[in-house]
């Protein structure tokens, strides 16, 4: 039995002030995402410009501009080029740290990665003797950090990113190629299914540039070995079939401006800038750049966004079927087996473009969308089946994509080995959260567990067991695709323990041992400034003692470990923490600060971004929460009616 965790002082009984800034903030906030609809209705949101993405997209039009073929159908006119050129290296240029090095964003701090990417790009363009300020300070950063060294010290293991960072640093000639790992492109002929058992050095998201980046070293140094060469002679052309199936319309690798600009200037370095795979992703990136002439990190996270909106709103009791969403989400549902990992029908992507792939955070995301909107007052009952059979063949999709170790990874079931193709606490969590929402369909008739019950219990049960095992010893958990840069090792254990503690909560497992640390850990690594997460801890000296402070709270973290904490099941350990918190989110309303971004984001290898409306997102639902609970001061169990 879940009891009401507000606090009495926000209730609306004792405090009338608190509780109309309660009010005022939450209507402001709510006006303002359902103001950000675009002219479709839905949210597609601003991804953050990104000096990786910008400086990978610019190597890549520079070495188009060095290889420009004589036969160019199907490729901007060679001049068209410079303009968006130049207008790249000046905007970074405009945006290095102080420090001679770039981050991934413009709120991110400087590394060698990012640093090499720009040195290369601003190289590759030939701008080098207009910036040799900007080179200078650059290359002294990474002196510091080690180049090759440096980059395998950020990546170990992982080729995913390392390699293709070294591939496009030889293409400016900042390294030798034998610093660049051969990549088995070859292997990517083998069918799909077979790709788990290959113990492939990238993750699973990264076969184009396995392909790409593999022969780009093989044509730039053949490998010593006879055999070798020949078998990759022989599977050169074969390899690049399979970069044109995996393509998507777009033209864009996963809508990715440096997953599709690494495959592009691999491809035109080695004289194939008239290959088609080559023309649709220098397609994808005119039409991509920003007006600064900037690329974001992806083209939109629209899907994502959306469902995360919809189940914001329906926190405040919003007429989320009235939205005018539900055709535009059912309508992102991939419906296909897909040509880039082979997923099988009924997964959700991030975004409605087609470089977009089926994945388990996007799929519950949008399952759980769905049921906000059938709850809603005028939701059409005949509406009900075609939501329905979409949800079924979601959580079908996801049921079978469940690891071995009884967690839910992102894209491919059995892969495992590198970082970003494990099972998730966050992602798991989150399938929890959507089972328990369709639970009656699901064991009903026509469900996927029909006549079933104890199989449905058996997956439930094993999820939890997967929870309880990723718990750190601290009581936290560490999601899989967030992170946090001012944490020792880049982790965000405020969403990560944030998350997986929803879905304990959405089940009636609040009191649960796991639960309790989780509940106690969040209270615990609460800011002094009554916020959570993104500041630097750090140490100052009060009266001869040194005290550990942390301050820098921002948004993101501080709205999600807000709403946990609303319905936690012990409301006098937790209230003043909740009351701060939530003084904390009211101020940021109505100082403005509530839509500013903090990176917590990681996409690909340790690759950081922020969304413009993260913030505004989660400080929607976690007000929405809060006036709810205000609402209705008597203890109720949570249901899954009552969180999204």
């Amino acid at each position: 039995m879940e009891t009401n965790a507000f606090p009495e002082s926000h209730s609306g009984c004792q405090d009338n002030g608190v509780s109309d800034k309660l009010k005022t903030a939450a209507s402001a906030a709510r006006r303002r995402l359902l103001d950000e609809r675009n002219s479709r209705l839905f949210w597609e949101g601003e991804l953050a410009t990104s000096a990786l993405s910008t400086a990978t997209a610019i190597s890549t039009l520079g070495l188009l501009y060095k290889h420009y073929p004589k036969h160019n159908e199907g490729l901007p006119k060679r001049d068209e080029l410079l303009p968006i050129i130049a207008n790249g290296c000046n905007w970074l240029v405009s945006n290095q740290n102080e420090d001679g090095g770039w981050g991934d964003t413009v709120l991110s701090y400087s590394n060698i990665a990012t640093t090499i990417l720009s040195i290369a790009a601003i190289k590759l363009a030939g701008k080098e003797n207009e910036y040799v300020e900007a080179i200078e300070t650059a290359t002294a950063y990474v002196d510091k950090q080690g180049w090759v060294d440096g980059l395998k010290a950020r990546y170990g293991k992982d080729k995913t990113f390392a390699v293709p960072i070294l591939t496009n640093a030889a293409l400016a000639g900042l390294v030798s190629w034998s610093a660049v790992a051969s990549l088995p492109f070859e292997l990517a002929c083998f069918p799909q299914s077979f790709y788990r058992f290959l113990q492939l050095p990238v993750v699973s998201y990264a076969i184009p540039a396995l392909v790409g980046i593999g022969q780009a070293k093989f044509f730039h140094q053949k490998p010593w070995n006879p055999i070798s060469r020949i078998i990759r002679s022989l599977t050169v052309n074969r390899s690049l079939r399979v970069l044109e199936q995996m393509q998507p319309a777009s033209g864009g690798y996963l809508e990715a401006i440096p997953l599709t600009s690494f495959v592009a200037m691999s491809l035109i370095s080695t004289g194939r800038a008239k290959h088609p795979v080559s023309k649709n992703a220098v397609r994808f990136l005119v039409e991509t750049v920003r007006s600064d002439g900037s690329w974001p990190i992806d083209t939109n996270l629209a899907t994502w966004n959306t469902s995360l909106a919809v189940n914001a709103l329906h926190q405040h009791q919003t007429d989320t079927a009235d939205l005018g969403v539900t055709d535009w989400l059912l309508s992102c549902q991939n419906i296909t087996r897909h040509p880039f990992t082979g997923a099988d029908p009924g997964g959700w992507g991030w975004s409605d473009l087609t470089g977009a792939v089926p994945d388990c955070d996007d799929t519950p995301s949008a399952i759980l969308a769905l049921d906000s909107i059938r709850q809603s007052p005028s939701f059409e009952p005949q509406d009900l089946p075609r939501i329905r059979d979409a949800a079924m063949n979601g959580i079908r999709w996801m049921i079978n994509l469940q690891n071995r170790d009884r967690g839910w990874p992102t894209f491919c079931r059995g892969w495992g080995k590198l970082p970003f193709d494990r099972s998730g606490a966050d992602l798991s969590a989150h399938v929890l959260r959507a089972l328990k929402a369709w639970e009656k369909e699901l064991v009903s008739d026509k469900g996927v567990f029909a006549d079933d019950s104890t199989g449905f219990e058996r997956v439930v049960q094993q999820g939890f067991q997967y929870l309880d095992e990723q718990q750190n010893a601290d009581g936290s958990w560490y999601p899989l695709w967030f992170g946090n840069q001012d944490h020792p090792q880049e982790e965000n254990p405020v969403y990560g323990t944030s998350k997986v503690l929803l879905a304990y909560i959405m089940w009636g497992h609040s009191s649960a041992r796991a639960a309790n640390r989780g509940f106690q850990w969040l209270v615990t690594n609460q800011n002094d400034d009554g916020g959570w997460g993104s500041g630097v801890a750090h140490q100052r000296l009060a009266n001869g003692k040194i005290l550990n402070k942390r301050d820098g709270s921002s948004v993101e973290e501080t709205a999600l470990a807000l709403e946990t904490l609303m319905h936690s099941p012990d409301p006098t350990h937790q209230a003043e923490a909740v009351e701060k918190g939530l003084a904390w989110l009211i101020d940021r309303v109505e100082t403005g600060r509530y839509v500013d971004c903090s990176p917590i984001g990681f996409y690909f290898a340790k690759l950081w971004y922020h969304e413009r409306l993260y913030p505004l997102i989660f400080t929607v639902s976690a007000l929405g929460t809060a006036l709810s609970r205000a609402n209705n001061s008597a203890a109720n169990p949570i249901s899954a009616t009552d969180i999204q």
